[in-house]
């Protein structure tokens, strides 16, 4: 019902039109440089979206066998730089000195390519798991970190100024007005930490770990031509997972702060 809901009210029917016609051009434009332009490796460069979608049924079972390897990693280092960036957003956010100390090196410690760091992580740890978890900790650390302190200084000073007329205790001003206020912030860092985890560990696993998405794409890029489709299909897998994590962070949002704006009902709706 409420699938209908949505589509009855516009929402998802362009989205849907506007991939529909991106797919045919996909389609039409890969047909073209094969058929009519006939250009060396033509399929290397843009595919048919079929054949894709083949080679992507018939290896399903592997792709998704060595996805969730890679999602597996990038979840664990993804809650571990969750913890610690909300960790240090806090601690900011009572001390301005430990802000004026810790904030120069967060922001400096993205200036690393992550492209440079992982092959040099990897070679220091010496394990593939350890090193996707460190680098998608890595990744999520500073997004999480950086809106959970603007989150915790959203509040409005007349919320604040009501709690203290109440007589209110420092840490119950803190944990029933700053942190909830906090929430919408620090899931704004998820959402964004969330797909470029997964990036993190796909990018070790090219350096040469034994399992996951990175694995397959990297081996089926080695082969060449011949193995364009299944190269392109765990290009799809990345991009399925980066979405899905994305989406499990907006689930969890909407379940932990549904008051939000965006999560109300419109227009008298209350279904």
């Amino acid at each position: 019902m409420k699938g209908l809901k949505i589509l009855r009210q516009g929402r998802l029917m362009p989205t849907m039109v506007w991939g529909l016609g991106l797919l045919v051009l996909w389609e039409a434009a890969s047909w073209y440089l094969l058929q009519v332009r006939q250009v060396p490796l033509a399929q290397s460069k843009l595919p048919y979206i079929h054949e894709v979608l083949r080679a992507f049924a018939n290896y399903g079972g592997t792709l998704a066998k060595e996805g969730a390897v890679t999602f597996g990693n990038a979840g664990l280092g993804f809650l571990l730089g969750s913890a610690a960036g909300a960790l240090l957003a806090i601690l900011m956010s009572l001390s301005k000195w430990v802000e004026h100390l810790a904030f120069p090196y967060a922001v400096a410690s993205q200036m690393i390519p992550i492209l440079g760091l992982a092959p040099i992580l990897y070679g220091i740890v010496h394990d593939e798991q350890v090193a996707r978890i460190l680098i998608a900790g890595y990744i999520t650390f500073f997004p999480v970190s950086i809106n959970t302190l603007r989150g915790l200084r959203s509040v409005e000073p007349s919320a604040l100024e009501l709690m203290y007329s109440y007589a209110a205790k420092s840490w119950s001003i803190y944990f029933k007005l700053k942190l909830p206020a906090s929430l919408p912030g620090l899931f704004s860092g998820l959402k964004i930490a969330a797909p470029l985890a997964v990036t993190g560990a796909i990018l070790v696993e090219l350096m040469g770990a034994r399992h996951g998405v990175g694995v397959i794409m990297l081996r089926n890029l080695y082969y060449g031509p011949s193995h364009t489709y299944m190269f392109w299909s765990t290009v799809i897998v990345g991009a399925l997972l980066g979405v899905l994590s994305y989406l499990l962070m907006s689930a969890i949002e909407r379940l932990v702060a549904p008051w939000q704006p965006e999560f109300r009902a419109k227009g008298g709706d209350r279904s």
